[in-house]
């Protein structure tokens, strides 16, 4: 782990050059620790994908006192059980919808393939013969939140799949200065769903009626808090067509709509012993 300082107030912890599941439950387990020991001057905290970055007063925490109590964190972050009591959500998507197809057309000067749409050119530089396989691969297996962020409520969501098969798609070569709101796109090796309307680079594959962010907490499930992901969660992609779109829509608006979504325990280990395996008995839970 690489430790350096942002300024005269933050440390900036890099766990990993690269994203993993790894990576991210060592970061997790590091940040729960330094919540639970309430360390003196420490006043905020913001775990990232494989990566965090502490906020502290230097005239409380002595910047290499703070270091050095991080360090022991680490060492028995290195020792801690990679397993999590979270939940898993269905998220329901409207693939090559009107609404992101619209915009994506607008900004096409911007894009690496100005002849085809943002899931046409994601199928074609990931190996797949059709939109239709490319959507079956990205709603196939459960996606991990492994960081909230950006702007309010965004989450980004890694795949859980062997390496060799994660989805890899580069961002617009110059961002759009529109997004739909609730965008699902994709940039590098995550997936997001985009809380609100507003620029972005990220490529653009559809959209889902679920809200994720709610600052007015006047939607059912997002009464206790406006934001509804949380790290940890866990995300299975339900393809869905315009006429379910709309009767989503509908629910959410009288009130009806309720996410379908389950407690479940993770377990890193037994997950990497058996991926297919165990991501089907995660989705059974759905059931």
């Amino acid at each position: 782990m690489r430790y350096s300082f942002g300024g005269d107030e933050h440390v900036f912890v890099e766990v990993d050059e690269a994203m993993s599941l790894e990576a991210f439950f060592k970061s997790l387990s590091i940040t729960t620790a330094v919540r639970a020991a309430k360390i003196k001057g420490v006043t905020e905290i913001c775990p990232a994908n494989a990566s965090f970055q502490i906020k502290f007063d230097p005239d409380v925490a002595a910047p290499d006192d703070l270091v050095a109590e991080l360090k022991q964190l680490e060492s028995a972050a290195d020792s801690a059980e990679a397993r999590l009591r979270t939940r898993i959500v269905e998220i329901p998507v409207y693939y090559q919808d009107p609404w992101t197809h619209e915009t994506l057309m607008r900004f096409r000067d911007r894009h690496q393939d100005p002849d085809a749409t943002d899931i046409e050119y994601a199928a074609s530089i990931n190996g797949y013969d059709s939109v239709e396989a490319f959507i079956a691969a990205h709603s196939g297996a459960p996606w991990f939140v492994s960081m909230v962020g950006f702007v309010s409520g965004l989450p980004f969501l890694y795949q859980m799949v062997e390496r060799a098969r994660q989805i890899q798609v580069p961002k617009y070569l110059r961002p759009r200065t529109d997004t739909p709101k609730l965008t699902v796109g994709y940039g590098g090796c995550f997936s997001c769903v985009y809380s609100v309307r507003g620029a972005g680079g990220y490529q653009m594959f559809g959209i889902t009626p679920m809200p994720i962010f709610d600052p007015k907490q006047e939607i059912g499930y997002l009464r206790d808090f406006m934001v509804f992901f949380r790290p940890g969660d866990i995300v299975k992609w339900k393809p869905i067509d315009r006429e379910a779109y709309d009767a989503a829509v509908a629910d959410v608006e009288a009130g009806r709509f309720a996410p379908r979504m389950a407690e479940v325990t993770f377990d890193l280990n037994e997950f990497n012993a058996d991926i297919d395996g165990y991501n089907a008995k995660l989705e059974e839970a759905l059931q």
